[in-house]
């Protein structure tokens, strides 16, 4: 699913977002390391402090982190500037 606005932060940080949560396992390593829960993500996907943590989540494992920037169809480095953006 390659994104139209592969350069804005936000729509990078809602496609890694739905690419971690459309795979279980990752998922669930997501919501169990984070402490973020369903609702939460439910009413912060506006909120850049969480989409840089769904960003954050990925880089602390590097597997996860080239799987979804495939699936999103960037680059991995496109979502660690992404992040850092949203964090800035």
């Amino acid at each position: 699913m390659p994104l139209e606005s592969p350069n804005d932060p936000t729509t990078l940080a809602l496609a890694a977002l739905t690419a971690t949560l459309k795979d279980e396992r990752r998922a669930q390593r997501f919501l169990e390391l984070t402490g973020i829960g369903t609702d939460e993500l439910r009413s912060g996907l506006g909120n850049p402090r969480l989409l840089a943590a769904v960003l954050s989540f990925l880089e602390a494992h590097e597997p996860d982190l080239v799987a979804v920037a495939e699936e999103v169809g960037v680059k991995p480095e496109a979502l660690v500037r992404a992040r850092q953006e949203l964090e800035a």
